[in-house]
């Protein structure tokens, strides 16, 4: 399946680091966008180092992180494509792509809110909507907590759009015992949705 995953500035890159080493790895056609945001927060978050290191210019810096990432997490540059978040004329920003399916994971708040009011500030955003107005399938794995009313109001508008929601909500009946076990919980969810079998957390047997 040709899936289109958007990677946003939310806490919880690693969420997004397993489902693209768990996607490419079962053979779909995997292309993936990371924000401004999210560059940022893999720096800190991933690769622990200071927003202000110097790597070079700004795009061999967004590369390297970028490969550091998908390094860090099992999957070859060779088995991804890599489109830039101010690619507008992208193929993916049109729904004559027929993309099978997108997913933004994680999900920040301020992207929601762009979806939600069908502003298109990057690719991410552009695909998302395209995703809605073509009627196909768009998974959005919201990161944050609290909630406030206006997230909540953003959630129920891109549900109500036709947009499947995975909240980054790990479950605990199939017993942990590693936050590996706590991340593959949300993303087999996610990968439930986008209807790719997955043996990722032990089903509820009743």
């Amino acid at each position: 399946m040709k899936i289109f995953t958007g990677i946003t500035g939310a806490s919880g890159q690693i969420y997004a680091g397993r489902l693209l080493q768990v996607l490419t790895g079962s053979g779909n056609d995997v292309t993936a966008c990371f924000s401004k945001g999210a560059i940022e927060v893999i720096r800190r978050e991933e690769l622990n180092l200071p927003a202000d290191r110097a790597l070079g210019p700004a795009s061999q810096s967004r590369e390297v992180i970028v490969e550091s990432f998908l390094s860090r997490h099992g999957v070859s540059p060779a088995e991804i494509n890599i489109a830039a978040p101010e690619d507008m004329g992208s193929i993916f920003a049109s729904g004559s792509s027929l993309m099978g399916a997108a997913v933004v994971c994680p999900c920040s708040m301020s992207s929601l809110a762009s979806i939600a009011a069908g502003v298109t500030r990057n690719l991410i955003h552009r695909v998302a909507d395209v995703m809605l107005k073509e009627g196909r399938r768009l998974v959005i794995v919201p990161r944050e907590t609290p909630l406030s009313e206006i997230h909540l109001r953003n959630m129920l508008t891109v549900s109500r759009a036709g947009a499947r929601l995975v909240p980054a909500m790990p479950a605990f009946y199939h017993r942990p015992e590693s936050i590996d076990d706590l991340v593959d919980f949300v993303v087999g969810k996610t990968l439930d949705q986008l209807e790719i079998h997955h043996e990722l957390f032990q089903r509820w047997q009743g």
